[in-house]
């Protein structure tokens, strides 16, 4: 009678033999982690499917007491329009999945509308995630303060804020707000509507660019063309009827009226493009009558007719900041907040 015996199941010691690397590198090697070099790699994932190797997530997890798994949770006001399908908030979103693609993490999404208050019980000390990314800081930050009295590892996409023991990265939102502003200034414009709710923080950053702008060039700020409203493009077409339909055009190509914006700075490029389209089945022509600038520079903005002129957020390097910096903090490593740059793109919508 032959015996039939049990081959014993490879590990990750045995592959490190085998390649003759580490077991760490076995490990990144497995995860795909782009840390470890391409043909290392490749040798070390051929070894396990010849011996098919299965990696046992949940004890390794278990044993490292890690999920390898960062929660982003996007931060919406209750009354906002804005979602997750926001141009702006899926490249943001898309470059944060990618870096911790590349760092050897899985991402679990999220808004503050499906979760509870307690985040960090919820997500860190119930082990779903390591650690919490958190876009946006809304009109009150109650659970972003809680998370910071918890020493939750965390960081927030938002505005900085000396009075607040929590890392940012953000733009620089009053900056954009007055290159856009200064900029139809100087192309001769002095009545330009604002479209944005300015309880949003950064919203009231833009809005102090605003201020900022109109008082270099020695122009009075006229509450009355400030018009609250969500990030949505229905809500910039609607707003745009609202206010510019009830100006007439002359014939010298002015607004005439109780109140004539001669320009537009819309503080998303969604609203912006929403504005646009109002203008455009009204024949009200593009930078001749109304100049346009929005924010953001999401990719509809270039091929848009006219193209739109904004203020250009660097999302690709802010994700990336994120990851990073939470990943630095994961490790104890104390990290600052930063401000990024914004710069303006001047497109067909306004004089260049």
């Amino acid at each position: 009678m032959v015996k039939n015996e049990m081959k014993k199941a490879i590990t990750i010691k045995d592959i490190a033999k085998i390649a003759q690397v580490s077991e760490s590198t076995v490990s990144r090697a497995l995860r795909n982690n782009e840390v470890i070099n391409k043909k290392t790699r490749e040798r070390v994932q051929a070894i396990a499917k010849e011996n098919n190797f299965k990696i046992n997530a949940a004890a390794r997890n278990l044993r490292l007491q890690k999920t390898n798994t960062i929660a982003v949770i996007i931060l919406f006001n209750e009354k906002s329009g804005q979602s997750i399908s926001d141009p702006f908030m899926l490249e943001l979103l898309g470059t944060i999945a990618d870096e911790l693609t590349i760092q050897g993490y899985d991402m679990l999404l999220t808004t503050s509308k499906t979760t509870p208050g307690d985040w960090g019980n919820y997500y860190f000390e119930s082990k779903r995630a390591d650690g919490l990314i958190v876009i946006g800081q809304g009109e009150k930050d109650e659970r972003i303060g809680l998370l910071a009295g918890e020493n939750t590892p965390f960081v927030v996409w938002g505005l900085p804020d000396e009075t607040k023991n929590y890392s940012t990265v953000g733009s620089d939102n009053i900056k954009g707000g007055y290159l856009a502003v200064s900029h139809l200034i100087a192309q001769g414009c002095k009545r330009i509507a604002f479209f944005g709710d300015i309880k949003h923080p950064e919203i009231l950053a833009r809005w102090q660019g605003y201020q900022q702008a109109h008082k270099e060039a020695g122009l009075i700020v006229d509450e009355n063309l400030r018009t609250n409203l969500d990030f949505t493009s229905a809500d910039g077409y609607k707003h745009a009827k609202n206010v510019f339909s009830k100006n007439v055009i002359s014939a010298d190509a002015t607004f005439t009226g109780k109140n004539c914006p001669d320009a537009l700075f819309a503080v998303s490029d969604a609203i912006a493009l929403g504005a646009m389209k109002y203008f455009k089945e009204s024949d009200i022509r593009m930078p001749e009558q109304v100049s346009i600038v929005g924010f953001d520079d999401i990719a509809q903005s270039e091929y848009a007719h006219p193209s739109l002129s904004t203020i250009k957020q660097n999302t690709k390097q802010g994700g990336v900041i994120l990851v990073q910096n939470l990943l630095k903090k994961l490790k104890g490593e104390v990290i600052k907040t930063q401000l990024l740059e914004v710069e303006l793109v001047k497109r067909e919508s306004s004089a260049s």
